[in-house]
């Protein structure tokens, strides 16, 4: 099962949350989502949202779709064209994002909700998980998770890592914090064998051409993104977070 990974929908006229480039490059249009979603129902897949997908809760070909951040489009955009095609999807928020202009605010998170979307935490601030301490990682994973609740009056059962920085910790204490699952941005499908704290997603980033999207849909033609992502993974643990940052923000602004 293919985990697709979305961000922000961009709309004409309106300010994106960001503008640096490697931010941009995840934020689709919307007509390419409305593209992407009509693809999906043509090829016969069916849209799932992560509990529906590890419960075996669907019928025929399904895809997973997943929404980080919790910007407002959340709500505004994506969710009224997933409902047009009939389709589920789970949305990670970034809880101390809530509130913030372009993000929802914590009524529009329970709109979502009770239109019957899955929400999932995305940590308190946002932080990259790997090398924190266990108190920060608390705050990030259990206490997101807690004040998440609070907000939207649901169960909260499951996690995405900011960045895809996962660690063997971020799941040991999500799965102590009582989630279901942990998604990461590591590229690949899922299967039931799968390790539910460490499940695999592929973004879906501006301008994939339409063949590609349903390649990608159909797990296909992953080994090659594998590759690539093994050699940034490389250069963030040798350069540092922030160095790492910097020096692909700087690439990807010349590009």
């Amino acid at each position: 099962m293919v985990y697709l990974m979305y961000h922000e929908l961009e709309l004409p006229g309106h300010a994106l949350c960001q503008n640096q480039p490697g931010y941009v490059r995840y934020v689709l249009r919307k007509d390419e989502f409305q593209h992407q979603l009509a693809l999906l129902s043509k090829h016969g897949f069916q849209g799932l949202n992560v509990s529906q997908d590890r419960n075996g809760d669907h019928p025929g070909s399904g895809i997973v779709i997943t929404f980080d951040d919790g910007c407002e489009t959340d709500l505004t955009v994506a969710a009224p064209l997933l409902l047009s095609r009939g389709f589920q999807a789970t949305f990670y928020l970034v809880v101390g994002f809530l509130g913030r202009r372009g993000y929802l605010s914590g009524a529009q998170a329970t709109e979502l909700a009770g239109m019957g979307f899955e929400i999932g935490s995305h940590s308190m601030t946002h932080a990259y998980l790997a090398g924190l301490t266990e108190k920060e990682l608390e705050t990030e994973v259990v206490e997101s998770k807690d004040k998440l609740e609070q907000t939207i009056g649901r169960r909260v059962e499951h996690f995405s890592c900011p960045g895809g920085r996962w660690s063997r910790d971020v799941a040991r204490v999500a799965q102590q914090a009582g989630y279901q699952t942990v998604a990461t941005s590591r590229i690949g499908t899922n299967s039931a064998r799968s390790d539910p704290f460490c499940l695999s997603r592929v973004a879906v980033l501006r301008g994939l051409p339409p063949d590609d999207f349903v390649r990608i849909s159909r797990g296909r033609g992953l080994a090659l993104q594998r590759f690539s992502q093994s050699v940034r993974s490389t250069a963030q643990r040798v350069l540092g977070d922030s160095r790492y940052d910097r020096l692909r923000g700087a690439w990807l602004h010349r590009s």
